[in-house]
Order: structure tokens, then C-alpha cells, then sequence
């Protein structure tokens, strides 16, 4: 699989055309198990090719389990300056209905041992608004976090979907997921706690110390750009998106091939407009309304006034020099205020 991986970063030289790279994600599936040997194999490849900057951000996703000595030190050696882990919670309660393989002092002990081999950026991922995690609970998981004074949260409220272990539980009533009500009042506690330590709530998911916003979510928000390689990686161009093929086997068969086995997608003018919209509204620096009627002849002043109306005195959105941002209490509401103003 890393052949092939590598293989294809040799195949799509041309897809970006700035090959200057400021930030690089390891990232889907369990990253964290590449041996040091492989990760090496990768970079090696990736500096063939492209041109990593001197400070570009390296990012993998880890699970805590994954990060027992010597691992960490490992990694950092490898050339992983920063990373994303997977604590979701540190109550064990909570950790075995989310069916994780680590309990609340491993995640603890992952932590500690990421901070003594040297990492200076770690984002930590909790998730809130779970059955059976009352208002306390959160705060405790919470502060324990912050005892290790990460740069980066990412807080998540608990996705049910239909066809999992989750929705088959909530079909038979065997879980009772989180009321609307409770899952406001858990956000409020998030950011209220995280800003209070003086984190910047930068993207509604999203919290971290002044300067370590994470590149490479950024540059989704800000229309960056971006090349996936590998089994279900997505690929961004200005006119165009790309998705390659999820089956491990035909993945390979066809890099084997030279052929990289991905859809293209190419975005419309509306496309353009709603991914600019929705992603944008998320974040601090809000949607700049001025700047979508210049690339795009859209104006949205024009066609949406009087719902745009509407959330201003609702208190659910501030408007300034053409910038539509939300306010905490649209936050609440932000994924369908975005589908309310899609074209």
C-alpha cells in the first residue's frame, strides 16, 4: 500500500499547481501504525516530487493506544511535528459505549508521553452531547485535558447515523440520544470553558491557542487547493474535484497500472458559491459576501435581503463591511442557516 501511495504522488506531480507544500496530512483509517520505515519511504517520495517548506505543518491522526513510548519519539523523528489525537473522552464509562480501544489513563499517559518526546503541537478531539455524559462529566473531561495545555480542541457532538451500531441502538431504543436542548447547552459549556482559558474559538468545531490554527483545516475553509493519494482520498482543484475509489485492491491494481482510479467532479458556479458559503460561515473571519459577487455575480445582499434580515435581528449574525458572520446563538443553528442560503 505504500508503493502504491507513493506511486501516485509520482502520478499526480502536475495536479497542484503550486508544489510548494504548507501543510501535510496523515489522516483516515489508523495512520499511526505506519512503521517509522514507512513514513520515511513517504517523505523521501514527497520531497522527490514537491517542495515541503522549511516550517510546513505535518499532521497525523493517532489514536491514544497508538502512543505508548517509544512511538511518539519515533514520529517526531520521522518528521511529524504535529498531531491529532483521538481521545473523544477520558471517563471509561463513556469510552466503552463509544466501543474505543483506550480508557481514560491511557489517553492521559498518551499525552504525557507526546509532551516528554518533544511534541509542541497536539490537537486533541473530544466529543460531547453523548448519552449518558451529564454537564459535569464534560467539564472534568474537559479540564483534565487542559492540565496538558494542547494548542489545538476539536469538539464534536455525537453523530447518529441510521446504518450503525448506534442507529440500530436508537431504533430499538436501547440509547436515548441527546435532545437539541442539551446539546445547545453542552457547546455553550465547550466553548465557554476553552475560551475562558483563552482559546480562540476560530471555526464553530474548532478551538486553539493564538497562532495554532490548524493549516490544513484552514485551507479547506479558504478554497486552498489540495491533493488526497491513497483509497478514498479527495482531491481539490478551482474547477474541478476529484475522489478515488475506496477498494484497497483495485486501488493498487491500478496504480500498478499508472492509472490513478478517481471520479471527477466538476463544480458549477452554484457548487462554488455553496462550498465558499458553507464552509466560510463556520469560521471566525465569516462570509464575505463582496467577495462572492465579484468571483462569482452572485449577490447575495440582493437575492436573500430579507432572510439576511431576519438573522440580524435575531441575533443570530453580524454584518460588517459585507462579511456575514455568525453570532454564538447562530452558531447553534450554523448547518441550516448555510442550507437556507444555498443557491
Amino acid at each position: 500500500m505504500v508503493d502504491a501511495i507513493c506511486q501516485e504522488i509520482r502520478l499526480q506531480k502536475n495536479y497542484l499547481q503550486d508544489r510548494t507544500l504548507d501543510s501535510i496530512y496523515f489522516g483516515g483509517g489508523t495512520p499511526s501504525l505506519l512503521s517509522e520505515r514507512h513514513l520515511h519511504q513517504i517523505f523521501h517520495c514527497l520531497h522527490e516530487v514537491f517542495s515541503p517548506k522549511p516550517d510546513c505543518e505535518i499532521t497525523l491522526e493517532a489514536n491514544p493506544d497508538d502512543l505508548t513510548q517509544p512511538s511518539p519519539k519515533l514520529l517526531l523523528s520521522a518528521g511529524i511535528n504535529r498531531l491529532s489525537i483521538g481521545v473523544q473522552s477520558f471517563d471509561d464509562h463513556i469510552l466503552k459505549f463509544l466501543n474505543r480501544a483506550h480508557d481514560g489513563t491511557m489517553a492521559q499517559q498518551a499525552l504525557e508521553n507526546c509532551r516528554i518526546s518533544g511534541f509542541k503541537n497536539i490537537s486533541i478531539d473530544l466529543i460531547y452531547a453523548i448519552p449518558g455524559q451529564d454537564h459535569p462529566l464534560l467539564e472534568d473531561n474537559i479540564n483534565k485535558a487542559l492540565a496538558f495545555a494542547p494548542e489545538q480542541f476539536s469538539a464534536y457532538s455525537l453523530t447518529i447515523e441510521q446504518q450503525t451500531v448506534f442507529g440500530n441502538w436508537v431504533n430499538k431504543q436501547k440509547v436515548i440520544p441527546a435532545s437539541e436542548e442539551f446539546n445547545a447547552t453542552q457547546f455553550e459549556i465547550v466553548s465557554a470553558l476553552l475560551s475562558g482559558a483563552g482559546y480562540e474559538h476560530y471555526e464553530i468545531s474548532n478551538f486553539c491557542q493564538p497562532g495554532f490554527f490548524s493549516r490544513h483545516n484552514s485551507s479547506y475553509w479558504a478554497q486552498t487547493e489540495y491533493l488526497g493519494v491513497g483509497p478514498s482520498a479527495h482531491s481539490y482543484k478551482t474547477q474541478t474535484r476529484q475522489f478515488n475509489i475506496k477498494n484497497n485492491a483495485l486501488y493498487m491494481k491500478a496504480i500498478k497500472l499508472g492509472q490513478v482510479p478517481c471520479e471527477v467532479e466538476v463544480l458549477t458556479k452554484e457548487n462554488k458559491i455553496n462550498e465558499y458559503l458553507f464552509t466560510t460561515l463556520r469560521t471566525s473571519m465569516g462570509c464575505n459576501l463582496k467577495k462572492i459577487k465579484k468571483d462569482f455575480e452572485f449577490d447575495f445582499l440582493d437575492t436573500h435581503s430579507k432572510y439576511i434580515e431576519n438573522l440580524l435581528s435575531n441575533n443570530l449574525a453580524v454584518l460588517e463591511n459585507n462579511v456575514l458572520r455568525l453570532t454564538f446563538n447562530g452558531k447553534l443553528l450554523a448547518d441550516q442557516i448555510a442550507l437556507d442560503l444555498m443557491v
